[in-house]
């Protein structure tokens, strides 16, 4: 699978980004060129996660490929068609919002936008606080998209955050193998035991 390139996406839902960085290290194992997306607060923001530069270091020597991190970084993906996907995760109920309303102005929303272009799939891990209450709208908006497809997703703290979805990062792969084929991974929806 070395002829795919995966574009890799992540937003600011930094308790998850552990979880995504073993994700995209396997996907390297798998032989995917996987290229790295930062939104401006993932790749500028320090938090009791672990800091910024430390993430942006990481992601570079596992993939082998510099950090998307700007707007004009962003911008060639559709035109030069450098992804056969783009997975953005964890995608943040902000992200959420600006991508099922048009609003292009991060380095993430414009590469989804730019991808797109070129009728490519973008598969999306959920990761809000949010999600069953003001994104609820925007995740359906996105469902009704063509070439948008969802990564598993259920509620993390149904007790203390009964609004908070997460997607199930474990799926990535087997995720991304449908969205190749343009079908979406069933139940979009799990349970958590």
């Amino acid at each position: 699978m070395n002829d795919i390139t995966v574009g890799f996406a992540l937003c600011g839902s930094f308790c998850t980004f552990d979880k995504v960085i073993k994700e995209i290290e396997f996907l390297i194992k798998k032989n995917f060129n996987v290229i790295p997306i930062m939104s401006y607060e993932a790749s500028g923001t320090d938090t009791r996660f672990g800091k910024a530069t430390d993430f942006i270091n990481k992601l570079e020597r596992i993939t082998n490929n510099k950090v998307i991190k700007t707007i004009s970084d962003a911008e060639p993906i559709g035109p030069k068609k450098l992804l056969d996907i783009l997975i953005v995760a964890p995608c943040t109920g902000n992200t959420l919002g600006k991508l099922a309303n048009g609003i292009f102005d991060t380095p993430v929303t414009l590469s989804v936008k730019s991808h797109l272009r070129n009728q490519r799939p973008v598969l999306i891990g959920v990761s809000t606080n949010d999600a069953l209450g003001a994104s609820a709208k925007n995740i359906g908006i996105l469902m009704n998209v063509k070439n948008i497809f969802f990564v598993p997703m259920s509620q993390d703290d149904c007790k203390t955050k009964p609004n908070s979805i997460v997607a199930e990062f474990d799926y990535i792969y087997d995720s991304m193998l449908y969205a190749l084929k343009k079908e979406q991974i069933q139940p979009i929806y799990k349970s958590r035991d």
